[in-house]
This record gives C-alpha cells, structure tokens and sequence, in this order.
C-alpha cells in the first residue's frame, strides 16, 4: 500500500488514477509542452536549406523553389508558395528572420502547443506567400520566411491582448518593420502584410474560440482561412493566365525580392 490524497491505495490503483487525470491544456487550449520542439525544427530547416542554397547555388536553388507568380499561374507549380518561405536571399535576411523566430517561437510555442503552433507558421507563412501572389508583379521571384515571422508577430500581440498581457515591445517591432519594408528597396511588404493579417486571425480564433467544443471551432476557423487563401489563389491565377505570353523561365523574372 503506499500514501494516496485520500488514505491508503495499492500500487496499482494509483498508477491508473494518474494516468487518468487530464493534463492541464495551454491557454489556446493545446497540450502543454515542455520543449520548443517545433521552433527548433523550423530553424533547422531554414539553415539547411540555406545552407543548399550556398552549395547548390542561390540563383539556382530559387529560381527552382522560390516564389515566382508565373510558374505557379502558368506551371501549376503551386508548391512554390511554400518552399519559398524556407529559402533566403543572404545573411543578414536569414539571420534576421531565425532571431525573431528563436525569440518569439517558443513563447507561441507554449501558449498554443505543437499542434496549433505549426498551424499558425504554416498559414502565416502561405498568407504571405499569396498576398505577394495576388497584389505583387508576376515576372518575379521572392524568397523568405519574412511572411511566416510577421504573422508570429500579430499573433503573440492578439494572443497577448487577450490574456491582458503588456504587448507594448512586440507593436512597435512590428510597426518598425512594417514601416522598413515600405521605405527599403526591394522587400516585398505585401508578403509582411500578408502573414501579419492572417496571423492575427489565426491567433484571434484559437484564442476566442468557445471553450466548449474549442478544437471544433478552431478547426473551422482555420480552415475558412485556409479557404479564403485559396479562393485569392484561383482567383489571380485565373487573372494571370489568360494574359501572360510565354511559360515562365529563369529569364522572365526580375531580380530577386527578399522580404527582410
């Protein structure tokens, strides 16, 4: 027999007690965690991939895997939207974009779980990938994670907000770079703009889903979002093609933009 909270109980009886109390969740209502594990593995894949980027050769690497409207409307290389947020276009644009992730990751990380914390960098990441798709020129290329960080951004000050937590810091870094990426030559602002708005969204619903049936709201509400993203894809891509002469080439895009 051994101590239990009420009197005396078998080994085995307070063995499956434990196992059955429900772990507390995160205030996002995710599992807790007790490592920035996913953090870490994004950081990770973006030094790799840069690190092929300097093997393989940058040009090359994004002309074949960076964001180019013209593959993806005339190609059907839709891909693109996403790998292009795993590639940089420099040191600085890399190591920027790894600071902040490593800054603020873990700090989303706890608050929202494993689960719900790759899907915000992921729809970030495509919000700002689309956003420089629909309003940005199409004989293009855009490389950077810049899209996914900012939507980190405005998703740790809405998930702030609604904890009534002091943000004050992580407006103004984010009204800086906003402004930086209007004022510095080419950065592409629109992929800011757009990672910023949908993570914000994504931040507001996980944080002001309805506690009873949460994941169930959670889950729509991202997946209207994701809805929307592809809706504004199809719809550029349909405005894209009729007029665009020629399948695109490493030659019909201008330089690259890196959203820094």
């Amino acid at each position: 027999m051994v101590d239990a909270s009420v009197g005396f109980q078998c080994p085995d009886c307070v063995t499956q007690g434990r196992a059955e109390q429900r772990s507390p969740l995160t205030p996002m209502g995710g599992q807790p965690v007790r490592k920035a594990t996913v953090t870490q593995v994004l950081i990770g894949i973006n030094l790799v991939a840069f690190l092929l980027e300097l093997v393989a050769g940058m040009d090359a690497v994004v002309s074949q895997w960076g964001m180019s409207p013209l593959a993806v409307s005339l190609g059907g290389e839709w891909w693109r939207l996403l790998t292009a947020a795993f590639l940089h276009g420099g040191i600085l644009h890399i190591a920027f974009n790894m600071y902040v992730l490593w800054v603020i990751g873990p700090q989303l990380e706890s608050l929202f779980g494993h689960v719900r914390f790759i899907v915000l960098y992921l729809l970030a990441a495509l919000g700002g990938s689309i956003a420089s798709y629909t309003f940005g020129p199409v004989n293009t290329l855009s490389v950077g994670a810049s899209g996914a960080i900012f939507g980190l951004m405005a998703a740790l000050i809405v998930a702030g907000r609604s904890m009534r937590a002091d943000v004050t810091q992580i407006v103004v870094l984010l009204l800086v770079n906003v402004v930086i990426g209007f004022v510095a030559p080419g950065i592409d602002w629109r992929a800011h703009l757009g990672g910023a708005v949908v993570g914000a969204v994504v931040a507001a619903i996980m944080a002001y889903a309805p506690r009873q049936s949460q994941v169930l709201w959670q889950t729509l509400g991202c997946l209207a979002v994701l809805g929307v993203l592809v809706a504004a894809l199809m719809v550029r891509t349909a405005a894209v093609s009729p007029v665009a002469p020629t399948a695109p080439s490493a030659e019909s895009h201008s330089r690259v933009i890196t959203p820094v």
